[in-house]
């Protein structure tokens, strides 16, 4: 329930031009809600409720929904195409596979709809402006888990290679420590000895590693290899 009780005291918001109100475009399922959200928002320092047709580059877009259903992730999409709206999204449910759907199609800020209180509401509508996130705690703990599980089911990919180094950079470390030469490697790489050599001085001097032993201790380190 969206709570229209005590007024929001003005608040400093950094990354935003002191005195500049975020514009915000409520899309809602009915008019009640509608009504509901931009009563709320209209009690937030720093927010200003505007129609879609008078959306000003910037803008903030506040979805509510009961689900992420594929009618919601197509509005999602639609909201967030070109890169210039920011989206806040006010849901009552959510599964695993929907929080990454909303994820993927931009949405900057996640509400459960029973804590959409005012301050909670402009609080994740100048957080999208500043291009930052805002989950709530159970939501990014599953996110976080739901992460973990995508990059172990990854690993064991042929040419897999974590961030950091490239999937060439990885298969030339790989083989160096198995032992191989330059000339083994390229062999076994289809790659020229001059490639490999190239693949391992780019790899050492853009990550201030000495040698190839070095370089070797640092990929199993880190996980690369």
């Amino acid at each position: 329930m969206l709570d229209t009780r005590q007024p929001i005291a003005p608040t400093i918001t950094p990354g935003l031009r002191p005195g500049v109100r975020v514009p915000v475009v409520v899309h809602a399922p009915d008019p009640i809600s509608r009504a509901g959200a931009e009563t709320q928002l209209r009690r937030c320092a720093g927010v200003e409720v505007v129609a879609e047709a008078a959306a000003r580059p910037g803008a903030v877009a506040l979805l509510l929904a009961d689900v992420v259903d594929p009618t919601v992730t197509g509005v999602l999409r639609r909201l967030v195409r070109g890169g210039e709206t920011k989206v806040v999204l006010v849901v009552d449910h959510m599964r695993e596979g929907e929080l990454l759907d909303a994820i993927e199609c931009g949405v900057g800020a996640i509400l459960w709809r029973k804590e959409a209180t005012a301050e909670r509401l402009g609080r994740a509508v100048l957080a999208a402006a500043r291009g930052e996130g805002d989950l709530p705690a159970d939501l990014l703990g599953r996110l976080i888990e739901q992460m973990g599980r995508l990059q172990r089911s990854v690993q064991g990919l042929p040419g897999y290679a974590p961030p950091g180094i490239s999937e060439r950079e990885a298969d030339v470390l790989r083989l160096v420590a198995e032992g191989f030469d330059t000339a083994e490697i390229a062999a076994k790489l289809s790659y020229s000895e001059r490639t490999v050599k190239n693949v391992l001085h780019g790899l050492t001097t853009r990550l201030n590693l000495r040698n190839r032993a070095h370089a070797v201790a640092h990929a199993l380190r880190e996980g690369y290899i």
